[in-house]
């Protein structure tokens, strides 16, 4: 997370690389879960020598908050993620029950325990991991994970029907230029897009 600048204190890393199950498809993916202005982000990494390869705004349901994404990689293996508006509860939880680790976590080589996309629950001790499906389980994980079980059982649905149909698709991908700010391109998207005015004008309290 170095080059986040004041940042840092805000963001997280998510998923493998804070429960410690990491192999060579693992990607980094660090999150800013407030609202921010991107632009005081993009300049504090520039400011540290980091410049995106690419840039993108994400949604991946109607209902979701939209996302900046800032891509650091050709790979597309590391990326920030800003909200663009607030979260949902259960969209602030996806990340908990993914597991989460600040950079003090990373350093002191402490994992997080966390939910994998294969629907199995990775729970770090001394010698690595034990790792067990969540199917069935839902309740007694999110007590350990300290998350409602509306997420637990989300994931369980959405991850279910994705092995059933498929790789389902994003909402909302939408690239941003480099001389267009992502507030800009949203605004401009939302002019065009009813679903996402109205999840716009949810999140920011409209009537």
């Amino acid at each position: 997370m170095k080059g986040l600048g004041t940042f840092e204190a805000l963001s997280f890393v998510h998923g493998s690389l804070a429960r410690g199950d990491v192999d060579e498809k693992s990607d980094i993916d660090i999150v800013i879960p407030s609202s921010v202005n991107t632009q005081m982000v993009e300049s504090s990494l520039e400011l540290s020598g980091f410049e995106p390869t690419s840039r993108e705004i994400v949604q991946a349901t109607p209902m979701h908050s939209p996302k900046a994404r800032l891509i650091l990689d050709l790979e597309e293996k590391a990326a920030i993620t800003i909200p663009l508006v607030p979260l949902r509860s259960l969209e602030e939880q996806f990340y908990t029950y993914g597991g989460i680790a600040k950079r003090a976590d990373l350093q002191q080589g402490l994992r997080k325990k966390g939910c994998t996309k294969k629907l199995t629950l990775v729970e770090p001790n001394a010698v690595g991991h034990r790792e067990w499906s969540i199917i069935g389980r839902e309740a007694e994980v999110a007590k350990i994970l300290g998350v409602k079980q509306d997420i637990v059982r989300e994931r369980v649905r959405v991850l279910g029907r994705r092995d059933t149909i498929g790789r389902t698709g994003i909402f909302l991908t939408r690239p941003v230029p480099p001389n267009m700010t992502f507030e800009r391109v949203l605004g401009q998207e939302s002019a065009t897009n009813p679903a996402l005015r109205r999840t716009l004008k949810t999140r920011n309290g409209g009537s």
